[in-house]
């Protein structure tokens, strides 16, 4: 028995045997062709790039149906690339007058197309790269004819085992049997890491080597609750997870029965549980959980796609469909939070030496100030539609903020000049998200009209841990003390100076930390929407002298292990059923 730790994208528990993907990477060698053979290598070009593009356009309406015309874009994308007649043009060239196989063409003409992305200045370009590498496999595989392994018609649920997936492998998964994944890379805020949440099947990523660990036919258990796999498990261990295994199934039932019913503890305490969304889509997921509003909009993904940043028309027309997709309830908009780990997953195509404490979030924002206005207009204009508010992140002084909220007056004034009248009352608040953030929250609290704690990047630069470096995950701890410790001063200033605290980062949807939470006096939680109903149904289960105590109680612990031991005995006395 082998157990491997990582970092959880989807709690649950999956057993089955592995299916270990092989990377597709394509060493094309240098292959030229008899001049009668041209035609021929032509065809084939001709028939893959066909292939390719119907493939695609399959998987476009896939993901505009099911999670929207955001996601569905990137692979629109694919498709303008893979039409491009100069590009085209190009590998045919190659093949006609070097006579050079079409394989080999192709993979020629691509890779010079990846460097002029490695070459741009703007990291929002170079992401593109990873985009040109998928269509560079996809284009290759259909010209050589490979079949990948077909997950498509697997007759039983199976464990994905791989080094890392791609947007379009990912989205492949879907309509498969594969009941939970593992992979070597990754980080918890990738883009595929949240595909694969959207997924809502067990996963742990950043296993390092679980790829060739993991041979194809091995019996692997998922337990994405505690960010372990399990290779070759023994009887014992088998038959615990194969209880806890069914126990999901039936919370899972359990919760579904929540869903109408408010956050309330047994003595009244009304707490709210709001979602984190990425595509406007996801608005309507969270009502359907049972969601009191969004708490979190993350807008960087409108401006990931693979074509550049959207159009004020386009922005406007997404904030408004989230807008109505919460059907009446509160909806907070982040500006965008762009740099580092959202749009540089390879770190070795990143421009920055360090840049998760580099030009990113609303330095980015402050130093690109016509994209910012063009955003901040766009949310203007949708405000009118329902009840919204404006936070920025990463806030790290008075003064940013001071000449963030600066700017979205002059944004204001610039629509009023031009006919457009926009809501000049609108809410605006910030992420608390670093120590000096944390340090100076009351001074925050003269200025802002919320705080939203984001505990993601609060942990990562309060431990001064690399949240997406797979190497260090194990130091990544929500349960440290010192977090703790930072959390109630944080709340208890709020509170002091009642302005509203609310929780938005991985944290608030953990049920392993909701008493210590709701201890500390938060009201407001925001999450993804598959951890609304369990989150809600431990609320509903305890009073607030219950929470008040488990949280001193937590305080006073020296180290994170500690915590974690405290909390998951404390949730059981609770929940003795559920597989925490």
């Amino acid at each position: 028995m082998e157990i491997l730790r990582g970092i959880s994208v989807a709690p649950g528990v999956a057993i089955g045997e592995a299916v270990v993907l092989e990377a597709e990477d394509y060493r094309i060698p240098y292959r030229t062709v008899p001049a009668e053979e041209v035609a021929n290598e032509l065809s084939r070009l001709a028939s893959a790039f066909e292939k390719s593009i119907d493939e695609l356009d399959k998987q476009a309406v896939w993901l505009n149906a099911h999670l929207g015309h955001d996601a569905a874009n990137v692979f629109e994308w694919h498709i303008g690339v893979l039409k491009d007649e100069r590009l085209r043009g190009s590998i045919e060239a190659m093949v006609r007058e070097e006579l050079a196989a079409a394989a080999y063409s192709a993979s020629t003409v691509m890779r010079k197309y990846q460097q002029r992305f490695l070459q741009m200045s703007d990291p929002l370009l170079v992401e593109r790269i990873r985009d040109v590498q998928d269509i560079e496999r996809r284009l290759l595989r259909n010209i050589l004819g490979e079949a990948r392994e077909d997950l498509a018609h697997l007759s039983k649920p199976v464990i994905l085992v791989a080094h890392d997936l791609s947007p379009t492998q990912t989205a492949q998964l879907a309509e498969t049997k594969v009941a939970g994944i593992a992979l070597d890379a990754g980080a918890a805020t990738s883009h595929t890491a949240i595909l694969l949440r959207s997924l809502g099947r067990p996963g742990v990523i950043g296993l390092k080597d679980v790829s060739s660990r993991v041979s194809g036919g091995d019996l692997v258990i998922i337990d994405g609750s505690n960010q372990l796999i399990i290779a070759n498990p023994n009887e014992a261990t088998l038959d615990e997870y194969r209880q806890r295994e069914m126990a999901f199934v039936r919370l899972a039932d359990e919760l579904d029965e929540l869903k109408g019913l408010p956050a309330t503890t047994l003595d009244g305490h009304r707490v709210y549980l709001c979602s984190n969304i990425e595509f406007p889509r996801e608005a309507r997921v969270g009502i359907a959980k049972g969601s009191d509003g969004i708490g979190l909009y993350r807008t960087e993904f409108l401006f990931l796609r693979p074509e550049g940043a959207p159009t004020e028309e386009e922005q406007y027309k997404a904030y408004v469909e989230a807008i109505r997709g919460a059907d009446g309830r509160p909806v907070t908009i982040r500006t965008f939070d762009l740099g580092a780990d959202k749009y540089t997953q390879q770190r070795s195509y990143e421009q920055e030496r360090n840049p998760m404490l580099g030009l990113r979030s609303i330095r980015y924002s402050l130093q690109n100030l016509d994209m910012f206005k063009v955003q901040l207009r766009a949310i203007l204009r949708a405000a009118s539609h329902g009840q919204v508010r404006m936070m920025f992140p990463l806030i790290n002084s008075l003064m940013e903020f001071r000449q963030a909220k600066m700017t979205v007056h002059d944004t204001i004034e610039d629509l009023e000049e031009t006919g457009v009248q926009v809501r000049k009352d609108i809410p605006i608040g910030m992420m608390l998200e670093t120590p000096a953030a944390a340090i100076q929250v009351k001074e925050f609290c003269r200025e802002v009209s919320f705080i939203s704690i984001g505990t993601n990047d609060l942990i990562q630069y309060l431990l001064a841990v690399d949240r997406g470096n797979e190497r260090v995950s194990q130091f990544y701890s929500p349960s440290h003390p010192a977090v703790l410790h930072v959390l109630r001063d944080v709340v208890q200033a709020c509170t002091q100076s009642r302005v509203d605290c609310s929780i938005c980062g991985e944290m608030a949807g953990q049920p392993l930390y909701t008493l210590f939470l709701l201890g500390l006096g938060l009201q407001t939680f925001s999450m993804a929407p598959a951890n609304i109903p369990e989150v809600k149904k431990l609320i509903r289960l305890v009073t607030m002298a219950q929470a008040t105590r488990v949280a001193k109680r937590a305080l006073s612990f020296e180290t994170d292990r500690q915590v974690t031991n405290y909390l998951r005995d404390e949730t059981r006395k609770v929940l003795p059923e559920d597989p925490i």
